[in-house]
């Protein structure tokens, strides 16, 4: 059997797997699509004599599925580590804290030279997460 034999005759198949496991038939559409391209490419490892076509393919769809949602895990952890820095600026909007105020008396800054370094270290600690996430 070749793989456009294969993929023309599963292609229900993994897209219902796929719906099914991710309960959401966008997604599952797109991962389709992603599982028979990785499929194309390991295409030369599928062994008959381990399995039928359609169960390496579902192992192929699971593992893109897994891989999409990994992805969006990190992608959404990486968005609640900005959120707080939001906070941080709509506080600063609203003036100081009072123990901002006194150090930026004590350093003889004005608030708002104390409001714009202290965007300038947020924004570079934002800037240093992302290199790290």
């Amino acid at each position: 059997m070749t793989f456009a034999q294969a993929a023309e005759r599963h292609l229900d198949d993994v897209y219902g797997y796929l719906a099914w496991f991710t309960s959401d038939r966008a997604v599952a559409e797109d991962l389709t699509g992603e599982t028979f391209e990785r499929a194309l490419r390991l295409w030369h490892r599928f062994d008959p004599t381990r399995g039928s076509v359609r169960t390496w393919l579902c192992q192929v769809a699971r593992t893109v599925a897994l891989d999409h949602f990994r992805s969006e895990r990190r992608r959404t952890r990486r968005e609640q580590l900005a959120a707080p820095s939001e906070r941080f600026e709509a506080r600063f909007a609203e003036g100081l804290s009072p123990d901002l105020e006194s150090a930026s008396r004590v350093l003889g800054i004005s608030e708002t030279n104390c409001t714009t370094r202290l965007n300038r270290a947020l924004k570079k600690l934002e800037e240093a997460l992302d290199v790290a996430a």
